[in-house]
């Protein structure tokens, strides 16, 4: 009993930020023969003439199984310096690696800007930079962008469960990683690569400056891109650039705001169109319950085209492919992120078991001064992903709530979740207030004791308030004569004199004569009696001049 009331306090307990302590754990040290120059992707979902892949891929991207257009079904096909999604399949299920992190996010693995016309394709992957550390010290700095977002530092730790490529995720704009190896790389589109492949109980730490997504600051972004940004992410294949502005066009053009949730936004910021059309592809397009269903493009098909068009909808990855290059159709920079979604949260290691299922592909759009954010168009998923602005609080509540929430009719659901939704936010707030104000030096600090100690005066007011109401619920639900005899019980144990449960109603009468003043223990006598005649005697009680010695005791 003892072990069960112990686990279900630990998993109801809010979940504030922890990890304090920098003890960041790490596998022990891997030799790396030979040199690493970091420009291949070693992916054991691939292969490249018998071997695997090295990153370079084929115009078809074989999987190791040997058939072109279905990928390997343990392994996410878009982990790779060149991807094609005229792949059809799906994977078989298995854990890869948990996480243990200060705040919830999408696991980032790697980033495209070359759009192919049936995928992607990192063009500048040669333009790698590797990263030494020092050698008396397993910590590696990386390079940090040029952002003015106010960002919040937050610690991930990975524990590999199953072979991954010699990709590495993180969180966003890692800024520090403690890593077996003595090199790593980074590519041009921020991600990181390791000489080896991560095998099972590899263990590494990162530390990242995680931006923060300051929508109204996103909204009012300027639109002047760098040059570098217009060569390598306005890129859109000539054959269908008109075909897909015209459409995006059409779709911004027909937004009516009285159609979306009663908003009174309009479409003239970047953000408000990746935002409007990421919700669009949502709606309108659909995912087919088959992972064969569609059939393969042709030689000369679009994959864009196809999904727009003709097929009206596509796989989950599609979704964000088509986003992408719909936003750069109206020149807005965007790029496909592909990396792995929180997973699973377990309330009793406090790490997030992630499985090879939950890699998926996302869009991220370029804000200048502000950076790179990520827009999720996939039919049910969130529009946007978790992040750092999400209060994990209550986090295994939450977690909890989910799974009930699958037993429940959808509308019941709905309703339920407004209401919690409203109720953490406060609380969340409510916690964010109170730990805020031991920052603010001795001001803060006195503030804080008081209002714990005024909390605390209004939970015993409450609490004192709460048990006269529930004796008394008790009391009127009794016989007359009970009611009244316990009434005088509950009387005398407030001045000293309470019943010990092996003492009869007349032993208890008698003691009370070494207590009371002699009228007050004659009125207690008489009740006594009287109950007792009632109780094991059958006889009806003169309650009205009880009830009058009663009020005479109260004034005594």
């Amino acid at each position: 009993m003892i072990v069960g009331l112990g686990l279900a306090i630990f998993a109801v307990l809010p979940r504030v930020p922890g990890y304090q302590l920098r003890t960041f754990p790490m596998s022990s040290p891997i030799e790396v023969k030979g040199g690493f120059t970091g420009r291949s992707v070693l992916n054991p979902g691939y292969v490249h003439q018998g071997s695997a892949s090295k990153g370079d891929g084929s115009s078809k991207g074989s999987s190791r199984t040997g058939k072109d257009g279905q990928p390997d079904n343990s392994f996410y096909y878009g982990f790779n310096n060149q991807i094609n999604q005229n792949f059809r399949g799906e994977m078989k299920p298995k854990v890869v690696m948990r996480v243990r992190s200060q705040g919830l996010g999408f696991w980032r693995v790697l980033a495209f800007d070359r759009y192919t016309g049936k995928g992607w394709e990192i063009s500048r992957s040669s333009q790698v930079q590797t990263l030494k550390r020092e050698p008396w010290s397993y910590q590696i700095f990386l390079p940090q962008p040029a952002i003015a977002t106010p960002t919040k530092e937050v610690v991930q730790t990975y524990t590999v469960v199953s072979e991954l490529p010699n990709l590495i995720p993180t969180l966003a704009y890692p800024k520090e990683i403690y890593f077996p190896t003595p090199v790593v790389a980074v590519d041009t589109e921020g991600g990181l690569r390791s000489p080896v492949e991560l095998s099972e109980g590899l263990t590494y730490t990162v530390i990242s400056e995680v931006p923060t997504r300051d929508q109204t600051l996103l909204a009012q972004a300027e639109t002047r891109y760098s040059q570098n940004i217009k060569n390598y992410y306005l890129q859109i294949k000539s054959e269908i650039a008109e075909k897909v502005r015209e459409r995006t066009e059409e779709i911004l053009a027909n937004y009516n705001p009285d159609r979306v949730g009663k908003s009174n936004k309009t479409l003239d910021s970047p953000y408000e169109k990746a935002l409007y059309l990421a919700q669009y592809l949502k709606q309108h397009y659909n995912v087919p319950d088959n992972p064969f269903s569609l059939p393969y493009l042709s030689e000369n098909e679009d994959l864009v085209e196809a999904f727009l068009f003709k097929n009206q909808g596509g796989y989950p990855d599609h979704f964000s492919t088509v986003l992408t290059v719909m936003l750069r159709s109206i020149g807005i920079p965007a790029r496909l992120v592909a990396g792995f979604s929180p997973g699973e949260f377990n309330p009793f290691t406090g790490m997030y078991v992630v499985r090879n299922t939950d890699a998926y592909a996302m869009t991220e759009v370029y804000f200048p001064k502000y950076g790179w954010f990520t827009f999720d168009p996939i039919p049910n998923h969130p529009l946007i992903p978790p992040s750092i602005e999400d209060s994990q609080t209550f986090s295994v509540l939450h977690s909890f709530w989910n799974w009930i929430a699958g037993w429940l009719p959808s509308p019941v659901t709905g309703l339920l979740n407004r209401l919690f939704e409203t109720a953490f936010s406060w609380i969340a707030r409510a916690f964010s207030w109170f730990f805020s104000l031991f920052s603010q030096g001795i001001s803060g600090i006195l503030t804080g004791f008081l209002f714990v100690t005024a909390l605390a005066f209004l939970s015993w007011l409450g609490w004192g308030r709460w048990r006269e109401w529930r004796h008394h619920r008790v009391i009127s639900k009794l016989p007359p004569m009970e009611s009244l005899y316990q009434q005088m019980l509950r009387w005398s144990a407030r001045k000293g004199l309470s019943k010990h449960p092996a003492q009869t109603p007349l032993d208890y009468a008698r003691v009370s004569y070494q207590h009371h003043s002699t009228a007050t223990a004659q009125i207690v006598n008489e009740i006594s009696k009287a109950y007792v005649s009632w109780r094991y005697g059958g006889v009806a009680p003169n309650l009205h001049q009880l009830r009058q010695r009663w009020k005479e005791l109260q004034n005594l």
